[in-house]
C-alpha cells in the first residue's frame, strides 16, 4: 500500500509541474493575449471588462491559481479562434485519437511479442537477422516520411487505400472506417513496433540462459513450451514500462500523422491550435498529453508491481 501510495503522492506532483509549463505557454506567448478578444469597434469599458473576465487584469500568480482551479474540474477555458469551450473540443476528438492510438498499440504490441520471441529463440541464425534488421529500419525510417511514401503508394499509385479522413462522405460503414485506419496505423506502428521488438529479444536471450530455463529444458520440456509458459511473462516487465510511456508518445505523435492523414483527432486540433496561436487549447493540450503521460507510467507501475511482486518488496 505504501508503494502505491508513494507513486500516487509523485505522480500528483507531476501533474502539478506540468500545470506550471502548460500555464508558462500562454505568459511567454508572444503579443498581448487580450488582443485575440478585442476588435477595434470595442469601447474602452467593454475592452476593460473583456480583461476583466478573462482575468489578464490580475497578478500572475492569481491568474495561474485561477486557470488551475478552473482546469481541475475540466474547464480550460474558450478558444481564442472559435469562442467555443476548450474541453468540449478535446472530449470531441478524443475518440478519434484513442481509437487510432489503440489500434496501434495493439498491433504493434501483438506482433513484437510474436517476432522478439522468436528472435530471441533463434538467436543469430537468419530468421534472427531478418527480424533485427527490419527492426533496425524501422527505428530508422521517420514516421512522416513513411507516411507520405505510404500514400504516394498505397492511394496515389495503386488506388488501393484511401489517403485521408476517417470516413469517406456518405460511408459510415466499419468496413469504410478499418481501410481508413490501415495506413495512419501502420506508420504510427512501425517505430514502436521496431522498439518492442528489440527489447522482448534481448529480453528473452537473458531469460533462456536462466538456471529454471535450463532446468526445465533438461527435464524434457521442449523450448517452444517454456519460452510461452515462463519466459514470456518475465519478458513482459520492461515492456508493460514501455507501453505506459510510449501512451503520450502516441498523442504526440498523431501531432504529424492525424495532419498527414487527416484524421479528425487529438493531433489535428493540436496543429491548428499551433497554427492559429489558440494559446488556450494549446495549454490544455499540454496539460492534456502530461497527464496521459504520468497516468501511463502511474498505470506502468501498477501493473508492473502485479506481475512481479518483488518491486513493492524491494520499497520497503
Amino acid at each position: 500500500m505504501k508503494y502505491f501510495l508513494k507513486r500516487i503522492l509523485e505522480s500528483a506532483v507531476s501533474l502539478i509541474i506540468i500545470s506550471f509549463f502548460s500555464f508558462a505557454v500562454i505568459q511567454l506567448a508572444p503579443g498581448d493575449v487580450s488582443s485575440m478578444y478585442i476588435n477595434q469597434d470595442m469601447t474602452q469599458e467593454e475592452i476593460q471588462a473583456t480583461i476583466e473576465k478573462l482575468g489578464l487584469d490580475k497578478s500572475i500568480p492569481e491568474q495561474y491559481f485561477a486557470w488551475a482551479k478552473m482546469a481541475v474540474k475540466g474547464d480550460f477555458g474558450v478558444s481564442m479562434i472559435n469562442h467555443r469551450p476548450v474541453g468540449q473540443q478535446i472530449m470531441e476528438k478524443f475518440p478519434s485519437t484513442i481509437l487510432l492510438m489503440g489500434v496501434s498499440l495493439v498491433v504493434s504490441l501483438g506482433l513484437a511479442i510474436v517476432l522478439g520471441l522468436v528472435a530471441g529463440l533463434k538467436k543469430n541464425t537468419f530468421i534472427d537477422r531478418i527480424i533485427n534488421f527490419f527492426t533496425y529500419l524501422g527505428i530508422s525510417v521517420p514516421a512522416f516520411w513513411l507516411g507520405m511514401v505510404l500514400i504516394v503508394v498505397f492511394s496515389l499509385k495503386l488506388n488501393m487505400l484511401p489517403s485521408s479522413g476517417m470516413h469517406t462522405v456518405g460511408n459510415k460503414s466499419f468496413i469504410d472506417l478499418v481501410q481508413h485506419l490501415i495506413l495512419p496505423t501502420l506508420t504510427l506502428s512501425v517505430g514502436n513496433l521496431a522498439v518492442f521488438t528489440k527489447y522482448i529479444r534481448s529480453n528473452t536471450i537473458t531469460q533462456l540462459d536462466e538456471e529454471y530455463v535450463v532446468t526445465a529444458i533438461s527435464k524434457g520440456t521442449s523450448r517452444t513450451k517454456v519460452l510461452f509458459r515462463h519466459v514470456f511473462k518475465n519478458c513482459l516487465l520492461p515492456i508493460i514500462t514501455l507501453v505506459g510511456m510510449n501512451l503520450s508518445s502516441l498523442v504526440v505523435g498523431s501531432f504529424i500523422i492525424e495532419s498527414i492523414f487527416g484524421w479528425p483527432g487529438l493531433g489535428t486540433l493540436g496543429m491548428t491550435a499551433i497554427t492559429s496561436r489558440d494559446y488556450t487549447m494549446i495549454m490544455a493540450y499540454t496539460m492534456f498529453s502530461g497527464t496521459l503521460y504520468v497516468l501511463g507510467n502511474l498505470l506502468a507501475d501498477v501493473l508492473y508491481s502485479v506481475v512481479d511482486p518483488r518491486i513493492k518488496l524491494g520499497s520497503r
